[in-house]
C-alpha cells in the first residue's frame, strides 16, 4: 500500500530537476494536483521572510535597493537577497506562484490564501527574546497569524475544505541563526542563564513545543531547516579576523542541528507527523568547498558593498558585484538568489531521501 508520505515525496522529488537544470513545469503541476499538495505555509526568519517586516515597526527591513535588484522588475520586496528565496522556488515548482506573499501584505488576494503565504519575520528565532530584541514577530505571533489565516481560509472555502487544505499543505520552518548571532553572542541575558549547550537544548525544546502547536492547528506535513554553517558567513569571518570558515561557529551549528533532529525524531513518533529535515549546514559547507560544482565562483565575501560586513541598513544604496549568480552570499550574512535556488533543489532531494528511507 502506498502511504501518503511516499505520495508526497514522489511529488516533491519531481521538483528537484527544475531547480538544478530544468523540467517541464506542467509535469510538476500535474503531480502536485494528483497527489493533493494543496499549499505551502512558511514560518521563520529572514531566510524565508518575503516582506512581513515591511508592515511592522522594526528597523530589520530589506525593502530598499540593492535588495531585490534581481527580483521581478528589479524591485525590493523585503526579501533579504537580490531575488527570490528557496520557498519561492518551491512554490513555483508546485505550480502555485513564483513568489510567496507575506501574510501581512495589505492586498492579499484569495489565490494567496488558497495556495499559501509566509508568516516569517526577519531577525526572529526559536527564542522569544530573540524576536523581542529586534521588535519582530516571534514564532508564537507567527502562529497566531496562522490561526487568523485559517479563519480567512474558512470564510473563503468553508470549514471542511479549509481543514483539508491545511491537512494537505506543506509547512516550512526555517530559523535559529539569530538566536546565536543576534542574541546569545551579542546580548548578556542568555549567557548569564545558560551555557552554550544548555541554550542549544533550550532552543530545541522551544522548537519542539511550537511543532506541537502546529500539529494542534492541523499541520501534518512539516519541513524543518537546520541552521547553516554560521562560521562561513562573511560577517562572522570578518569579526573573528579569519580568511577561512570559523570552525568554532561551525561546530556549534552542527551540534545544535543534531539536537534539533533528536527532537524531530520524537515528534515523528509521538505526533505522527511527516517531518523532513533539511541539512542547510551541509549544503553551505559543500557550496563553499566545491563552488564549481554549483557554477559558483566567489565564496568568501558577499555581493553587496565590500561583502565583508554589510547587511540590512548598512547595505542600503551600496554598489554590488556584476553577477550575483556566481556568489554564495548576497550580503555579509544572507545567500544570493542562486544559492537559494540550490538550497531549494537540494532540500527537496534531502526530503525525498529521508522520507523514502
Amino acid at each position: 500500500m502506498v502511504t501518503r508520505a511516499v505520495v508526497l515525496v514522489v511529488a516533491l522529488a519531481a521538483v528537484m530537476p527544475l531547480l538544478t537544470g530544468g523540467i517541464d513545469n506542467k509535469q510538476v503541476k500535474l503531480l502536485a494536483t494528483r497527489f493533493n499538495v494543496t499549499c505551502v505555509v512558511v514560518f521563520g526568519d529572514s531566510s524565508v521572510d518575503p516582506g512581513n517586516n515591511n508592515y511592522i515597526a522594526t528597523s530589520m527591513k530589506g525593502n530598499f535597493l540593492p535588495y531585490g535588484k534581481d527580483f521581478f522588475r528589479g524591485r525590493p520586496t523585503g526579501r533579504f537577497s537580490n531575488g527570490r528565496l528557496a520557498t519561492d522556488f518551491i512554490a513555483e515548482a508546485l505550480g502555485y506562484t513564483k513568489a510567496i506573499r507575506p501574510f501581512l501584505h495589505k492586498r492579499l488576494r484569495p489565490v494567496d490564501i488558497l495556495h499559501g503565504v509566509s508568516f516569517a519575520s526577519a531577525a526572529s528565532g526559536y527564542d522569544e527574546l530573540t524576536a523581542n530584541l529586534s521588535n519582530v514577530l516571534p514564532l508564537s505571533k507567527q502562529l497566531e497569524y496562522f490561526r487568523e489565516y485559517k479563519m480567512r481560509l474558512r470564510r473563503l472555502v468553508g470549514a471542511g475544505k479549509a481543514e483539508n487544505i491545511i491537512k494537505n499543505s506543506v509547512a516550512v520552518l526555517s530559523m535559529g541563526t539569530n538566536d546565536f548571532l543576534e542574541n546569545y553572542y551579542l546580548e548578556p541575558i542568555r549567557p548569564k542563564q545558560y551555557t552554550l549547550e544548555q541554550y542549544q537544548n533550550y532552543l530545541a525544546s522551544c522548537m519542539s513545543d511550537h511543532v506541537k502547536t502546529m500539529h494542534g492547528l492541523g499541520v501534518t506535513r512539516l519541513v524543518v531547516v537546520g541552521v547553516p554553517a554560521l562560521g562561513c558567513m562573511p560577517l562572522v569571518k570578518t569579526l573573528m579576523n579569519q580568511k577561512t570558515c570559523v570552525e568554532k561557529y561551525n561546530n556549534f551549528s552542527s551540534s545544535f542541528n543534531s539536537k534539533l533532529q533528536l527532537k524531530l525524531d520524537v515528534a515523528r513518533k509521538t505526533l505522527g507527523m511527516k517531518i523532513g529535515y533539511v541539512d542547510a549546514y551541509g549544503i553551505f559547507r559543500d557550496a563553499v568547498n566545491n563552488p564549481k560544482k554549483y557554477g559558483l565562483i566567489e565564496t568568501s565575501k558577499g555581493c553587496c558593498g565590500t561583502g565583508t560586513v554589510e547587511y540590512g541598513d548598512t547595505c542600503k544604496g551600496m554598489s554590488t558585484c556584476a553577477d550575483a549568480s556566481k556568489y554564495v552570499f548576497w550580503d555579509a550574512v544572507h545567500p544570493t538568489e542562486r544559492m537559494y535556488e540550490i538550497i531549494a533543489g537540494q532540500a527537496i532531494d534531502s526530503l525525498r531521501k529521508q522520507l523514502m528511507a
